[in-house]
């Protein structure tokens, strides 16, 4: 059996010297799963290869579910994924690590699931078996898991109740209060921490809000680290509601949950859908008890501190699933270079620039000294703008 021992540093691989990293670009930290990350990833490499991927691996449905059972792994597939989206190699490649077969005993299962859980077999744990694919796909970027290990969600229902894992808890139709993992605490790793304290950007989403976005935030430390950075915070809002999960919620609610959970100074910007979607969509989405999600935030006290950038994020066609309101890659990724990545460029070719607002105590003991106070330029003020009450403007990620 290969070790780790065995296998080149993929951490020093991926960051390689300080003067490369910062050639490579904004160094930016995304936090979440499933297609609104991978959507992100895909756009987002073209303005950064400094880019680190912390993903969930909290899936027990379907391929990734299956594998986590059989094999006492980590859920593979939102992995696979973003891998895929951050790679430089053949589209052949990527295609068959996407293939899915539809026969047999394999049905049902992704090829590039499969292919995780053979390295990791291989390699000896999870962990290693990911920062060797970083490696072979030649990642622009670094794409980490959450954590390692196995484990899964509990959620804590207003009736009470309790959902375990992400199946029963988007079955289950009941409207949650909290999100809990087990077994707990879950350590943060090194490598996260260590792109934690060297960020210039956090994004949170887009994605399933309990599922995808806040487990990533539960690991032990990991929301002391990131208010230590002092860079800034931005939530990408779903345009749609996600039946089981998010029902009736608009911005707003989507806001206070995370805040829940991560405290009440969370986030110091959003990205938040505008545009109307057509008919044929809405009505595909209403048939699924899925509303669009409304940019509801802006002029309410308690989010007076949030900036929030405001584009229309769809766009039909172009090998997307038809009728799919998703958020465009290359649209979300152009508002974040617009309006974050090229501030915070000039910012530091000036040697430092006032930043969006974060509480006074950002940056204190904990920090880096590169991280330390850091304030970014807030995001140019043509696209921070008030709400518009307009239905058929959100989409499921």
């Amino acid at each position: 059996m290969t070790t780790s021992a065995d296998l080149p540093d993929a951490q020093d691989e991926s960051r390689g010297s300080a003067t490369e990293a910062d050639d490579a670009g904004v160094r930016v930290v995304a936090f979440g799963g499933g297609t609104g990350m991978s959507a992100l990833l895909q756009g987002l490499k073209a303005y950064s290869r400094n880019i680190t991927a912390v993903v969930t691996v909290t899936d027990n449905g379907g391929s990734s579910g299956r594998l986590r059972n059989d094999f006492d792994i980590a859920a593979p597939g939102d992995i696979r994924s973003c891998l895929i989206a951050l790679a430089d190699v053949d589209p052949l490649i990527a295609e068959a690590l996407q293939y899915r077969f539809h026969e047999a005993e394999f049905k049902d299962h992704s090829f590039g699931n499969l292919f995780i859980t053979v390295l990791t077999r291989i390699v000896g744990n999870f962990s290693d078996s990911i920062r060797a694919l970083n490696r072979l796909l030649k990642v622009q970027g670094r794409v980490i898991p959450a954590t390692s290990t196995r484990v899964s969600l509990v959620a804590h229902h207003q009736d009470g109740t309790k959902s375990t894992g992400e199946v029963e808890i988007t079955r289950s139709r009941k409207r949650i209060e909290r999100i809990e993992i087990r077994p707990s605490p879950v350590p943060l790793s090194g490598e996260i921490r260590e792109a934690i304290r060297d960020a210039d950007l956090f994004l949170f989403g887009p994605g399933s809000l309990f599922t995808s976005v806040i487990p990533n935030l539960l690991l032990d430390g990991i929301v002391d680290a990131i208010n230590a950075n002092g860079s800034p915070r931005v939530y990408i809002g779903n345009i749609m509601t996600q039946p089981g999960e998010t029902d009736g919620f608009q911005l707003s609610d989507h806001i206070r949950a995370l805040r829940r959970h991560v405290g009440e100074d969370f986030p110091d910007c959003v990205i938040a859908h505008r545009g109307a979607l057509p008919p044929v969509v809405l009505e595909k989405y209403a048939a699924e008890e899925s509303q669009p999600v409304l940019d509801d935030i802006v002029g309410k006290p308690e989010f007076q501190n949030v900036q929030v950038i405001a584009r229309n994020f769809y766009r039909a066609g172009e090998g997307r699933p038809a009728y799919a309101a998703r958020h465009d890659s290359t649209i979300l990724a152009r508002a974040i270079e617009d309006e974050l990545l090229k501030p915070i460029r000039s910012g530091e070719r000036a040697g430092g620039a006032p930043g969006i607002a974060r509480k006074a105590g950002a940056g204190e003991e904990g920090a880096s000294p590169a991280g330390r106070g850091r304030r970014r330029a807030a995001p140019a003020a043509s696209t921070v703008s008030p709400p518009h009450h307009s239905h058929g403007t959100r989409a499921l990620d």
